[in-house]
């Protein structure tokens, strides 16, 4: 790859002064490259706010690079995401002081190549410093030069900083799941996922699908899905023959729904609704089945979802837990006597799986639990947790999930 250039200004004789009438001198737009779009959308990220996913897209899509180059784009800019506490490690032990900015996205993208994703270092020093903004050149090619000619040799200073996450996250994960748990939880999160795709071609991690198919919905059942956005578990119900009732409390998502029953040849099945799932406009006692797969901190789901875990706070597990009780308070009354509640959530935490199910054993006497590891596949990899399951994301190389399911009692 050759560095950015300037077209230089028309020259005449020895004067190196323009032509008289000449044209002025125009500057050469930079050739698109993989490290350059890559670095585009960090810096979107880290000076912007922009969210990965929502971002990365439209970049690629505006860009003339082949598809094995928009596959190498999105694991350096999900994987530099993902471990940027680790590459900060890296680079600054070889730095006075760190730079801000478009320089310090170009130091993390060039660390993220060498020490996680197997770039030669010729190819991730040479080109990343390419692409760098022109007075970091200099800095960004001697810092990566350093890392990598020290391969293997980083003494992380915890285990927080070797896998990416904040403190926070660490430790209540470990308070939660127990340190060996917690810590091959979190190593696991930090490799690329997988992608799944339904064989109706939906594209749904396997623990998701699961999920759904322990909902047990049968033909001719009405089933509610009270978070519905984006559809996924929705229409795994609808498959099944059941009457489905989709909520979401907002508009978009909601569209987001039966956008997806509709491409899916499933409309007719999926009836959506915009209601707050904590004040459901619905008759009570007229569902046979209803699944809260509950708003939650995710911290089951920091593969997909790169820049979580910078973006979600400490108090949000304890504010999310709050709205868990108020829905499944709400969904509770919405089971027919004899039917049944499945509760979900995509993260590993206590506090939104097994806390909630004791505040539902307190409040509600009426739901009975019952089985909750999905029985398909039979080797899922599901274990106890509690009165429900917790699936680990090194089990199977899922997301992290969490699942309880309960019958109403009748009388």
């Amino acid at each position: 790859m050759t560095p950015d250039s300037a077209a230089a200004p028309r020259r005449s004789g020895r004067s190196g002064r323009p032509r008289p009438g000449g044209p002025a001198p125009t500057a050469a737009a930079p050739p698109t490259t993989a490290r350059r779009v890559a670095l585009d959308v960090l810096d979107r990220i880290e000076s912007g706010g922009a969210y990965a996913n929502l971002v990365l897209p439209g970049e690629l899509e505006r860009s003339p690079l082949d598809e094995r180059d928009r596959r190498f784009v999105t694991d350096l800019v999900y994987g530099t995401t993902r471990m940027r506490r680790a590459c900060d490690a890296l680079v600054d032990r070889f730095l006075a002081r760190p730079p801000a900015g478009r320089a310090r996205s170009a130091l993390r993208l060039g660390a993220y190549q060498l020490a996680f994703a197997g770039v030669p270092a010729h190819a991730a020093v040479d080109e990343t410093v390419a692409v760098s903004p022109r007075p970091a050149r200099g800095l960004v090619n001697a810092v990566l030069r350093r890392v990598a000619s020290a391969p293997g040799q980083m003494a992380w200073p915890d285990d927080a900083t070797r896998l990416s996450v904040p403190d926070w996250v660490l430790d209540r994960l470990v308070a939660d799941l127990g340190r060996d748990r917690a810590l091959a939880a979190l190593a696991a999160m930090n490799e690329p996922a997988a992608v799944v795709e339904r064989p109706d071609g939906y594209v749904q991690d396997r623990a998701s699908q699961q999920v759904a198919g322990a909902v047990g919905a049968r033909p001719g059942e009405r089933v509610l899905d009270l978070c519905a956005a984006p559809g996924g578990k929705a229409t795994v119900l609808a498959a099944a023959g059941a009457r489905v009732v989709a909520a979401d409390v907002r508009p978009r998502r909601a569209g987001l729904v039966q956008a997806n029953a509709r491409r899916l040849g499933l409309a007719a099945g999926v009836a959506v609704i915009v209601a707050d799932g904590t004040r459901p406009p619905l008759r009570a006692g007229t569902f046979d089945r209803v699944l809260v797969d509950a708003p939650c901190s995710g911290l089951g789901t920091l593969r997909r979802r790169a820049d979580l875990r910078w973006r979600v706070e400490p108090s949000s597990v304890d504010q999310l837990a709050a709205l868990q009780r108020r829905l499944l308070a709400a969904a509770a009354d919405l089971v027919r006597p004899g039917g049944t509640l499945t509760y979900s959530v995509c993260t590993l935490t206590a506090a939104e799986s097994l806390d909630v199910d004791g505040w539902l054993a307190d409040h509600r006497p009426d739901l009975v639990p019952t089985p909750a590891a999905p029985a398909d596949p039979p080797d899922a990899g599901w274990e106890a947790w509690g009165r429900g399951a917790v699936l680990l994301p090194q089990t199977s190389g899922t997301d992290g999930m969490c699942l309880f399911r309960y019958t109403r009692a009748e009388g």
